[in-house]
């Protein structure tokens, strides 16, 4: 629920200047619970979780086009130099970086899970 939630916050309230440091809590607190609840392949989990998130981001960026434009030009400059219109690029890209950022969340998850216990199952 934090990428459905962030897709939304960064349209709207998450200058782009400070996105990578919600994202940088997102994934710490995403990593520990994956470490905590998922039975096994915190990789996978941390993968999963974020191609989840990467279709959330990209539909509510795509939808949310002209909100979103307003305060992030530069980004929206960046895609219309791919060749391809605005929104266009941000459904090519947001898969990309959903895979990307899938791959670290999957990292940050092993690491989590040999450092944090485990929740307790209840029988």
């Amino acid at each position: 629920m934090f990428g459905l939630g962030m897709a939304v916050a960064t349209v709207y309230a998450v200058p782009s200047k400070v996105e990578p440091a919600f994202w940088l809590a997102i994934f710490l607190v995403c990593a520990t619970v994956i470490a905590k609840r998922a039975p096994g392949r915190y990789f996978l989990h941390g993968l999963c979780v974020s191609l989840v998130n990467c279709v959330w981001i990209t539909s509510a960026h795509i939808l949310l086009f002209d909100a979103y434009a307003v305060s992030h030009a530069d980004e929206v400059a960046m895609a219309g130099r791919m060749g391809v219109p605005p929104r266009a690029a941000m459904a090519i890209m947001g898969p990309v970086v959903g895979v990307v950022s899938g791959l670290v969340l999957g990292l940050f998850s092993v690491i989590a899970s040999k450092i944090v216990k485990p929740a307790v199952k209840a029988a």
